[in-house]
């Protein structure tokens, strides 16, 4: 089994093709990323010997770019991981949004139709849903939950899946889509909550908090989520969405005030900053769909696997230092400059 994995050298990407490594010893992986600002070649650097796994530095927008892989490898599966995701990035430059999540996604199913594939799997995410009131906690996004969107990324993203839908029923594309909630754990990017707030108490530096930090996220282990994707691809049924959730609701600011905690670290630290434009409250997934049909269950707890996300940050700043620095961005030249 051949299986192109697009954006595997960011954060859900890599913990994917690591678990996919590991499950299925005599799959292949081909790892397509531009790497960009947050895509991190050394991430992928247990597993660049494998000789299971090949790395491509190619952007999807490059249509003459993927159809040359596409001829080189035959894949049977392809995992789209690959997106710009931050939402204080979309606010800021939303044309860079919709070229590589609505464009990018509209190559890689071109070429799916031009060379074939089993399946087609598109990544999405629960902001496509909106949001839910605070004062609803029995309301929950389901895969009938119509689309709601509040940012240029989570209209980009919900644009994609659209498209990726049309593909199937135009075209008989053989698709699915995931739409999952907040990730956290190994490999995180720093601009993110969890490991940002992680590294900035470690050095005693203010912690940033959006208003009163009183948005709720339903937190999934990385794991989990990898977990329910390898099922969609190998059980779920063709032309489905599938809602992957953790059942782990937190606010913003009890996470930071735990992190501080585990860090021994002053909640002094803790600094309120002017909002996010048009910010989203509440994120609930029910992911009744995923158990029912495919028998997935998160198996992390969030007590536990925050744990073991601060204790990875610990102990891997020799991964995140680099980051800091921005000399991570240089590890592509180290590594292939002379081949």
């Amino acid at each position: 089994m051949n299986i192109i994995v697009t954006g595997g050298a960011g954060f859900i990407g890599s913990n994917f093709i690591f678990h996919m490594l590991k499950t299925y010893p005599d799959y292949r992986i081909i790892c397509l990323d531009k790497l960009t600002y947050a895509g991190n070649l050394s991430t992928l650097k247990t597993v660049m010997d494998n000789p299971n796994f090949r790395f491509v530095k190619l952007d999807i927008c490059d249509r003459e770019g993927v159809y040359k892989l596409f001829e080189e490898e035959h894949p049977d599966i392809v995992v789209n991981f690959a997106a710009e995701s931050h939402v204080d990035r979309s606010i800021e430059n939303p044309s860079v949004f919709l070229e590589t999540n609505i464009m990018g996604t509209s190559v890689l199913m071109d070429a799916c139709r031009k060379y074939g594939i089993r399946r087609y799997h598109q990544v999405s995410t629960d902001e496509v849903y909106g949001d839910l009131p605070l004062d609803r906690p029995d309301l929950f996004f389901t895969e009938e939950t119509p689309i709601h969107t509040s940012s240029p990324y989570s209209s980009s993203k919900a644009g994609a899946d659209l498209l990726v839908l049309a593909y199937h029923r135009t075209y008989g594309l053989p698709v699915t889509i995931s739409r999952c909630s907040n990730n956290y754990g190994p490999y995180h990017f720093p601009e993110k909550l969890i490991p940002l707030m992680v590294i900035n108490a470690l050095h005693d530096k203010p912690l940033p908090v959006y208003g009163e930090g009183l948005n709720v996220r339903d937190w999934l282990y990385v794991e989990d989520h990898c977990r329910a994707i390898d099922l969609i691809i190998h059980k779920g049924t063709v032309g489905e969405v599938y809602n992957v959730g953790g059942h782990n609701e937190m606010k913003n600011i009890d996470i930071v005030k735990l992190i501080c905690k585990e860090l021994g670290k002053p909640e002094t630290l803790i600094t309120h900053v002017t909002d996010r434009k048009g910010h989203d409250m509440r994120y609930a997934i029910d992911p009744t769909k995923i158990h029912n049909e495919l028998g997935w269950l998160p198996e992390t707890k969030f007590a536990d696997g925050i744990k073991k996300t601060i204790r990875w940050y610990l102990d891997n700043e020799d991964w995140w230092q680099p980051i800091i620095s921005g000399e991570y961005q240089n590890y592509y030249e180290q590594m292939y400059g002379n081949r």
